[in-house]
């Protein structure tokens, strides 16, 4: 489902999965949309049309997608219960994920799919279920989080881990913030919010560890404020980055909060909870949108 993202008004709908879809992303132009679905595919759509453009099957659950940062993209990457990383060439016909598992790099060394419409970035590495994969601002680099509590920083020219950094504790969200022109790596695990630099392959900023267990962070560099969801609550919690301690509590969701996440422009921040709804929240003092 798109809805706009200042007022929450519904856009339209792209039907065609066959199960619960675990991830949505759109491309940076919001000219495309990837989904990745129980029912063993991921999908691209025009955002436009809402026409499925490429159905991608595999042989588990799709966990993760991820388009590189780049108007209009040409790859895909995919993980989920599989154990495998893998990038489809969006200009190439579609066909199975299974149907071939590497290629060599093209010829002009930048380690992108080559004869292959898809092929798979380190077989055999990953040791649970890819939760989440995400391109750094690096279009050479792909960051993989898994259910084996490892952070993976993959260099697609050589096709293997640039750094790793394994875990405390069970995995909760991974994502790159769309708010700074430095952007961070945010990582929920356990009780505990881990900040990596954005540019730099592994490098750990900051670890905070919190009272509760956290199941998504989302970080605002320019406030030195982060937003976690609770795992084993219903509530927002709002925290000083320096400082380490809670400023704020926001209520109103009726289960776990599982995805949070700053919008572009960093006046507001959006939750998605287990009760089926999201919400968003106004992290500005002037009037924003509906808000006065």
């Amino acid at each position: 489902m798109l809805r706009d993202g200042v007022t929450g008004d519904w856009i339209g709908t792209f039907i065609g999965h066959k199960g619960a879809v675990w991830q949505a992303r759109l491309s940076s132009d919001a000219s495309l949309a990837a989904t990745g679905s129980a029912d063993f595919s991921a999908k691209v759509w025009d955002t436009h049309t809402g026409e499925c453009l490429h159905h991608l099957q595999h042989d588990h659950i799709v966990r993760a997608v991820a388009f590189p940062p780049q108007s209009r993209p040409q790859l895909l990457a995919t993980g989920g219960f599989e154990k495998k990383l893998r990038l489809f060439d969006l200009s190439r016909p579609s066909q199975n994920a299974s149907s071939s598992a590497s290629s060599p790099t093209s010829p002009n060394g930048s380690g992108l799919p080559g004869p292959s419409s898809v092929f798979e970035i380190g077989p055999n590495v990953h040791g649970g279920a890819i939760k989440s994969v995400l391109w750094s601002s690096d279009p050479n680099v792909l960051i993989t989080a898994a259910d084996d509590k490892v952070i993976r920083w993959w260099d697609l020219r050589s096709r293997t881990p640039a750094a790793i950094h394994e875990l405390e504790g069970a995995l909760g969200s991974c994502e790159i913030d769309s708010v700074s022109s430095t952007p961070s790596l945010s990582v929920a695990a356990g009780k505990s919010a881990y900040f990596f630099s954005g540019i730099q392959p592994g490098q750990l900023l900051k670890k905070v560890t919190t009272p509760e267990s956290i199941a998504a962070v989302a970080l605002h560099v320019g406030q030195r404020k982060f937003v976690t969801g609770g795992a084993d609550d219903t509530w927002v919690r709002l925290f000083d980055l320096d400082d380490e301690i809670e400023l704020d509590v926001q209520k109103g969701h009726h289960g776990p909060v599982w995805t949070v996440s700053f919008a572009p422009d960093g006046k507001l921040y959006a939750t998605g909870s287990e009760d089926g709804t999201v919400k968003l929240w106004k992290f500005c003092s002037e009037p924003y949108g509906l808000w006065r």
